[in-house]
């Protein structure tokens, strides 16, 4: 079933670019997992593999309008869906209280 939805997928990332050319597609399910690929001429890109198990790895880029390149990787398997992108927010820092208080626990364990 996914790849069937990650093919819609693809075909709706087409659409949604529709005065681009597809310069790249490859589709390819097989019993042991997919390959999937879209690469349009106006720097939309996205791929993917997955296998028996649902483990997916992909990646998907594109030209922000400001002119940046946007490229997010990921990964979904028994972890969920776990993106990587130096675009994506982070958490601040842990202030330097809480880390000293964390180091004191670890010192001093309960004697329970």
């Amino acid at each position: 079933l996914f790849p069937q939805l990650l093919v819609c997928a693809l075909a709706a990332l087409v659409a949604a670019n529709e005065n681009a050319e597809v310069k790249e597609l490859v589709n390819d399910v097989n019993p042991d997992g997919f390959i999937t690929k879209v690469v349009l001429d106006n720097g939309v890109a996205s791929s993917a593999t997955g296998d028996v198990h649902g483990n997916i790895d992909g990646v998907f880029e594109w030209v922000s309008p400001e002119g940046e390149h946007v490229r997010v990787s990921y990964k979904a398997d028994e972890n969920g869906y776990q993106p990587q992108s130096d675009l994506l927010p982070t958490p601040p820092p842990v202030p330097e209280a809480i880390l000293k208080a964390i180091a004191y626990i670890q010192a001093h364990p309960s004697k329970e």
